[in-house]
């Protein structure tokens, strides 16, 4: 099993930025990828940005060049730098642990709002 315990949301003005961090504890060597999701009110859950073992990284289209995931194997904690923030980014941000055998596991969610 795997935890994951999220931290950094809050409220930003437009054009501000925010870190989120996400610590994993448990069985940490089974994860192979880790990334963030989020969800928008009346919105499914989408992809923010993924980072594999081997640091290559995915982003959606809308936060490519303004969000950075980084994550520190040392420490078990992938982390996501949102700059140049929009309104449109206002959601809950789960992070996200996959194992090699495509089991999953989530935070708990952490509120992102940005005010335009």
């Amino acid at each position: 099993q795997v935890q994951l315990v999220e931290s950094g949301g809050g409220l930003v003005q437009a054009g501000g930025s925010l870190r989120l961090s996400c610590a994993a504890s448990g069985s940490t060597f089974r994860i192979h990828a880790m990334g963030w999701y989020r969800q928008a009110p009346g919105k499914q859950r989408e992809l923010v940005a993924v980072i594999g073992n081997g640091h290559n990284t995915n982003y959606a289209d809308s936060v490519k060049g303004r969000f950075t995931i980084v994550r520190d194997n040392a420490k078990n904690t992938v982390y996501l730098q949102m700059n140049s923030l929009k309104p449109e980014d206002t959601g809950v941000y789960y992070c996200n642990a996959e194992e090699v055998s495509r089991v999953r596991y989530w935070g708990q969610g952490t509120q992102v709002t940005v005010s335009s």
